[in-house]
């Protein structure tokens, strides 16, 4: 159709605009056909034409004689090239459009066309604009009166900018990530295999670092996305500003990066490198005009004693870095095989656990909390188990942990409030003679939304109040908590809930802190109970904190009592109650029970 359309530009003279063909001509194809009407006929077929040429916006047509001078050129042709009809016409095409180094090749493929009648393909090109930049189109060419002495040439170039544009904004997007413009997880995995052959053409070694900045959720929190976005460009700015040109440099995902060195010939030179990726967090980060501090765990595996692939090391380097996260802020950890039996075995872990929810595996134990004078019980701690169907139990260091990496952690949770009311109510039906049962909650579970609302929910579905159940916190619980969450313990605490700071000396709040907290009772950790008889140092802790604690008007009550000596200590102290192995292990319901109906004393009561 487009060739038939050129066609009729055949009967448009030459010009400096395209003009009619010659009368002579015109007789001879009108015949005796009347001329006024033909010349009319003509002129209107003209103007239709020269319409549509001008109709097209993106589409530029223009014309050239036998040396390729313009003899042509529409309203597209200006826009896409940037010369007026007026500046183009009788110049070269050679001289206008035609980039440098294609020159020669298009002035010998016209010649070709003219001479021996090989056309020109149409083809994608880039041509020159007036500003010198260079413009993507289709290039169709149409030769018209082929073995004349006046052959015309047409070209009718279609614009692609649009699509080329949006052709590599795909690019880029499929490779590149949108925010730091540094490399996707798929090119990042493509720049590693061609780094991986070449260290093993040169028998040299690769260092991956995985790079997770910490906490970096309770800024986008606390600042907004906005801000937190702005971090990651820095970050991103500062690991790109000092990185060798071999270096490979990834954001993988929202605030994870890694890093790699290829060519490494010297082991030596690991620690340094790493150091370097450290180095990078030391210095400030400016939000909202503050400075602000922050750190990073990183995960390192190195080729090829962690992966002979880019996605064996990408995926150990995560493996190490998950566990630099579980130590703490700014951790590193280098990948061994020992890291990667271990995740394999929490791996299962986690899927055997997901099984015994459903099945019905997890019991709650419970331990007594004693009166350090009389040793009568006052209260009860439920304590999680897990007695598996098959096999041995499995110890709550192992699996409470992994189910506060999930949301695994929220069912047993639940679950657990739900089975210490049911049988704190059912107690109180049979007339056990009992006071509270404390329950533990982790850091995950009151950060959920409306935990404190289910919490009360629960209790008062079965008929009890704040003399009967109570809550256990970390102290690193309370020190991260927001605002939210230290609103809702108030609520529980003017209600008259116990709320207390278990293992209370282990984390990193100070006892200034406890004015701040609704706490009502200090759980003094074992550690400083053990050694506090021989050790002075844990004696003298131990001793601040019942002082304060009761000045505070707190409950204090001394965790991990296991032989005479340490009780002597604690009621030295004046601690308010104990509990351990000395006096009762946990239990599960129907021990409790016996223990509870039983009114005599056994010898080791503390008026012996």
């Amino acid at each position: 159709m487009l060739r038939r359309i050129l066609q009729k530009i055949s009967v448009i003279r030459r010009q400096p605009r395209l003009l009619p063909i010659r009368e002579a001509e015109r007789e001879e194809e009108a015949g005796s056909v009347c001329p006024d009407l033909l010349r009319h006929q003509f002129l209107v077929s003209e103007q239709r034409f020269r319409a549509l040429l001008e109709s097209l916006p993106r589409v530029a047509v223009q014309g050239y004689d036998r040396n390729r001078r313009v003899i042509y050129w529409n309203d597209a042709s200006t826009r896409l090239y940037g010369y007026t009809p007026e500046e183009a016409q009788g110049r070269l095409l050679e001289d206008l459009i035609i980039p440098a180094p294609l020159r020669e090749r298009v002035i010998q493929a016209h010649r070709d066309w003219i001479e021996q009648g090989n056309e020109i393909p149409a083809d994608e090109i880039e041509l020159r604009h007036s500003s010198g930049e260079l413009v993507p189109v289709f290039s169709h060419h149409v030769m018209l009166n082929e073995y004349t002495n006046e052959p015309l040439m047409f070209c009718v170039d279609v614009d692609l900018s649009v699509q080329k544009r949006a052709h590599r904004e795909l690019d880029f997007a499929n490779r590149y990530d949108r925010l730091t413009h540094l490399l996707n997880r798929h090119s990042l995995e493509e720049q590693l295999n061609l780094a991986l052959a070449e260290c093993r053409r040169q028998a040299s070694s690769l260092v991956l670092a995985h790079l997770d900045v910490d906490h970096f959720v309770e800024i986008n929190e606390a600042l907004g996305y906005d801000q937190g976005d702005l971090l990651l460009v820095d970050l991103a700015n500062r690991l790109n500003r000092d990185r060798r040109a071999t270096d490979i440099l990834s954001r993988v995902s929202g605030d994870e990066f890694i890093i790699a060195f290829p060519g490494i010939h010297d082991l030596d030179d690991i620690p340094r490198l790493v150091r370097k990726v450290e180095d990078v967090m030391r210095a400030p980060f400016v939000l909202e005009e503050r400075r602000c501090k922050l750190s990073a765990c990183l995960g390192i595996a190195i080729f090829p004693d962690n992966g002979e692939t880019a996605g064996e090391l990408i995926r150990n380097a995560d493996v190490a870095k998950n566990r630099a996260k579980l130590s703490g802020k700014g951790q590193v950890v280098y990948f061994n095989q020992q890291l990667h039996d271990e995740l394999l075995h929490q791996h299962r872990l986690s899927e055997r656990l997901e099984r015994a929810v459903e099945v019905g595996e997890l019991c709650l134990y419970y331990q007594p909390q004693v009166s350090a004078i009389s040793g009568r019980i006052e209260h009860l701690e439920a304590l999680l188990r897990w007695i598996p169907a098959e096999g041995l139990p499995v110890s709550p260091a192992e699996f409470i942990p992994l189910a506060e990496r999930s949301e695994l952690i929220h069912r047993i949770g639940d679950w657990v409030l739900e089975e210490a009311c049911w049988q704190r109510a059912e107690w109180r039906a049979s007339g056990v003679v009992l006071g509270r049962i404390d329950i533990n909650f982790s850091g995950r579970q009151i950060k959920r939304s409306g935990v404190f609302d289910h919490f009360e929910a629960c209790v008062e579905r079965y008929g009890l109040g704040p003399r009967d159940i109570g809550i256990e916190l970390t102290e690193n619980v309370l020190i991260e908590a927001d605002d939210g969450t230290l609103a809702g313990l108030r609520r529980l605490h003017d209600r008259g809930f116990r709320i207390a700071i278990d293992d209370f000396g282990t984390g990193y709040s100070s006892l200034s802190y406890l004015k701040l907290f609704p706490v009502t009772s200090l759980k003094i950790d074992r550690a400083f109970v053990r050694d506090a008889p021989k050790q002075s140092e844990d004696r003298a802790i131990m001793e601040a904190t019942v002082f304060i604690g009761h000045r505070l008007g707190l409950e204090v009550v001394a965790e991990g009592v296991e032989n005479r000596e340490q009780l002597e200590l604690a009621r030295e102290m004046r601690c308010d109650m104990v509990q351990g192995f000395y006096f009762f292990r946990p239990m599960a319901a129907p021990g409790i029970e016996r223990l509870l109906a039983d009114t005599v004393r056994d010898s080791r009561d503390l008026s012996g």
